[in-house]
């Protein structure tokens, strides 16, 4: 009888569905750091553990490494270069190394390309790095970087929101609650699989593993009056850029007539109040890798789906007199661009990325299928419809896709550019006081200098019955700023074994300026630094001596000022 009852007993445990937790396999080793993120934050912080002698794995949601920095963002966005050192100033050598070769140019020559000037005006030439280059260099380089130092990394592995972290179950206690594991999703890619580490750094561009573990951010544009700001919040009015109408177009199906409704992509939504908080979210895109070499493109194709209504808007911008489509064509090696948003309707797609941040993985696969069919749907559209103007349509039939980029994604990049996803509400939260030089930052592990830019989040119909853009902004810096560590690290009641050099904390605004790839790569250097110290010290990493991290971030090239 006990027998049987053993027997009805384990057949029922069997049968019943697991957990991630429960099926974990295999066993893994306790890390000293362990990284989730596939992203270039995520590579440079898994080197810097492993050149300082800690054990470290990468756990990285994605198969490609390199987030945006090899996903076709190749015209860097580096503001002031000299505000860049470490590690991440090492990967811009490394590229400047690659392209001294001749094999390298296998599709332009090398002379031809400086001719363009781009190569004198994103290089410097006496410290021999490049910030221009094509998405399968920047990959190799970081897949390669990860090898040398002997990193492990395990690709598409998914950490399981919901029950995939493990706490320390001493969450009272004097020391503050700490991860003990992080446990991922069975899938595609194989089995869950749970890393127990001593410090983890969360560096994914939408801030999962830190949301999962309990600390406290941020989602949206925060009024103006939370942090005493002028630049957050609603920016309706506010028209810095080029991305939005300068003549009147109409918004409605039928031209003059409101009961018709809204043509697509445009908000119902009233305008609001300048400096007023929402959860809106800067658009997103796909940087967009295309050559005009006849040997190397395929042609655009239409998407399935393919609706040319869609595009309306812009065929009556174009009729409106508006010409500015290849503006955002910028070059880079070997005849191919990093063609980005440009105009007040282009590759944005605007206000279509609002719950991203928040959603499942499957809403964000929705989101991300939805912005390629835009994307793609927007350059069959430029390249075949009767609407665009022939000397367009004509230009754009000389471009196409790369074959020699992203062959296992239908040569369209893996990577949707997440310009801003969560942001967390951290020890200190730099804002544009810090970023404008209105205010010392304490603690610096790092500069920032671009400016702080911020995309359209929505289009709105004026009262004047026109359509227009709203969130577009940028504000210059006058000269590079610094980054505290207070940014890097949760607040102690919530986390004390975890560092955040993605979704770092920062306001809308100053983060508009800090979310550069070569920003998330010092950070990502930084938190590295501090990770293995809090290790070796066995503190909290809000604890770390921060006269110690100086000292190492200086020893290895970091810049954390520079001469007024």
């Amino acid at each position: 009888m006990r027998r049987l009852c053993f027997l009805i007993g384990m057949t029922a445990l069997l049968c019943a569905p697991l957990r991630a937790a429960e099926t974990a396999q295999p066993v893994e080793p306790i890390r000293e750091v362990v990284i989730y993120g596939g992203t270039s934050g995520a590579v440079v912080a898994a080197i810097r553990a492993a050149m300082l002698g800690a054990s470290v794995v990468v756990v990285s949601p994605d198969e490609h490494l390199g987030g945006l920095s090899s996903g076709g963002l190749g015209y860097t966005d580096s503001g002031n270069t000299r505000a860049i050192g470490g590690l991440a100033r090492d990967f811009y050598r490394r590229v400047w190394k690659h392209y001294q070769s001749p094999a390298a140019w296998k599709w332009q020559p090398r002379e031809s390309f400086a001719a363009l000037g781009q190569g004198v005006k994103k290089s410097d030439v006496g410290d021999n790095s490049m910030w221009l280059f094509e998405p399968h260099v920047a990959e190799r380089i970081f897949d390669q970087w990860l090898e040398e130092h002997g990193v492990t990394v395990v690709r598409g592995a998914l950490l399981d929101r919901e029950m995939g972290i493990e706490m320390d179950p001493r969450r009272e206690s004097a020391a503050g609650p700490r991860i003990l594991a992080i446990t991922t999703l069975a899938g595609p890619a194989g089995p869950a699989r749970r890393f127990a580490g001593k410090v983890f750094i969360d560096a994914t561009y939408e801030g999962d593993l830190m949301a999962a573990a309990g600390v406290k951010y941020h989602v949206g544009r925060e009024a103006n009056s939370v942090y005493g700001e002028e630049w957050n919040g609603n920016q309706v009015g506010i028209l810095h850029h080029g991305h939005h109408w300068k003549m009147a177009v109409d918004p409605f199906r039928e031209p003059g007539n409101p009961a018709s409704g809204l043509l697509p992509l445009i908000s119902a939504d009233p305008p609001g109040t300048r400096g007023e908080g929402d959860a809106r979210v800067q658009a997103y895109c796909f940087r967009m890798c295309l050559t005009d070499h006849p040997d190397n493109r395929l042609p655009f194709a239409k998407p399935a789906g393919y609706d040319p209504a869609t595009y309306e808007l812009l065929a009556r911008t174009f009729a409106a007199g508006w010409r500015e489509v290849f503006h955002k064509f910028d070059a880079i090696p070997n005849r191919k661009t990093d063609t980005n948003n440009h105009g007040p309707f282009s590759f944005d797609h605007i206000g279509a990325n609002d719950d991203y941040p928040e959603a499942s993985y499957e809403r964000r696969r929705e989101i991300i299928a939805d912005h390629r069919r835009y994307q793609l749907g927007l350059l069959w559209f430029l390249a075949h419809d009767d609407r665009v103007p022939a000397d367009i349509r004509m230009k754009m039939q000389r471009w196409g896709l790369p074959k020699d980029e992203y062959a296992d994604n239908g040569h369209w990049s893996p990577q949707l550019y997440i310009r801003e996803a969560r942001r967390m509400l951290g020890d200190d939260v730099l804002t544009e006081h810090e970023c404008l030089g209105t205010r010392p930052v304490k603690k610096p592990i790092g500069m920032g200098s671009y400016t702080l830019d911020s995309h359209n989040v929505r289009r709105y119909v004026t009262a004047e019955g026109s359509v227009q853009n709203e969130g577009d902004i940028g504000v210059k810096p006058k000269q590079p700023y610094q980054i505290g560590y207070g940014s890097l690290v949760p607040k102690r009641t919530e986390c004390t074994n975890l560092l955040v050099p993605v979704c770092l904390s920062a306001s809308h605004i100053a983060y508009g300026s800090a979310r550069m790839e070569p920003v998330f790569m010092l950070l990502g250097d930084a938190a590295a630094n501090a990770a293995v110290l809090a290790v070796r010290s066995g503190g909290p990493v809000q604890d770390v001596d921060y006269p110690s991290l100086r000292g190492l971030l200086e020893s290895q090239g970091q810049v954390l000022d520079l001469a007024r």
